[in-house]
């Protein structure tokens, strides 16, 4: 049966906007907002089984608008990584503690924006495309939450901005894919959540409409700035979250 409650909608609706504004042009990074958002109405495995669908027709428009403007080669160093990220995130969902995954990427998260706040240190993260993109598959997986490890290495490359946001929005594109198979195999997608999903899919083009726009509105610096604050508020709020629930 459908969700009916009202409050799940008046937090799902601005998180899902939200989202596609990310998807759009703003950042992977931004979208740590939908799941907490919604987990204050409904549970948050829930929610990110709702969510998950949405963002796969997010994708579809982002990968339509941005496709031709990504980085292919920096994908096929990034994109192995992740999938492995993706798989061990499958198999280990029920027995590793998602508070300590929210702790371990927030913790790195801000350690990364106060490298480039202070120290303006323009080498590439330590680590490299595997660990920092099996990261971000990972915790993707688990809390729809990999813009801010895949921001980490992703970042320092210094990419055009539409070419950074174009390579984020394929990337993701395809670990969202791969992630249906673990919530599929966990039977997370029952009716009540896919027709609530259904219900809010036409948001999903809305708010990735809106991303774009801003994208072509606003300066690269500034785009650059924008992803550092998402994945610095990112970094604190998986970190409050990790502390409060272990």
């Amino acid at each position: 049966m459908l969700i009916t409650d009202p409050w799940f909608y008046i937090t799902a609706i601005p998180a899902i906007l939200i989202y596609g504004i990310g998807k759009g042009g703003l950042g992977g990074a931004l979208g740590i907002i939908a799941v907490p958002l919604m987990a204050l109405t409904v549970d948050p495995l829930q929610a990110a089984a709702i969510l998950l669908p949405i963002l796969c027709v997010m994708d579809i428009f982002a990968v339509k608008i941005h496709y031709r403007y990504a980085d292919y080669p920096l994908l096929k160093e990034m994109l192995p990584g992740a999938l492995v990220g993706i798989f061990l995130a499958g198999i280990f969902l029920s027995v590793i503690p998602i508070a300590g995954v929210s702790m371990l990427i927030g913790f790195l998260s801000l350690v990364f924006c106060v490298q480039y706040a202070f120290l303006k240190n323009d080498k590439q993260a330590i680590g490299g495309a595997w660990f920092w993109c099996m990261l971000g598959g990972f915790s993707s997986t688990t809390i729809h939450a990999g813009g801010g490890p895949v921001s980490i290495y992703l970042l320092p490359k210094k990419l055009e901005k539409v070419s950074l946001v174009a390579t984020m929005a394929v990337l993701f594109g395809i670990m969202n894919l791969f992630k249906l198979i673990p919530y599929a195999a966990l039977g997370s997608f029952d009716t009540t959540n896919l027709l609530t999903a259904l219900v809010l899919m036409p948001l999903a083009p809305v708010g990735v409409k809106l991303g774009v726009l801003l994208l072509h509105q606003v300066g690269q610096s500034l785009v650059y700035r924008l992803c550092y604050l998402f994945l610095f508020l990112s970094g604190l709020k998986l970190l409050s979250d990790g502390f409060s629930s272990w």
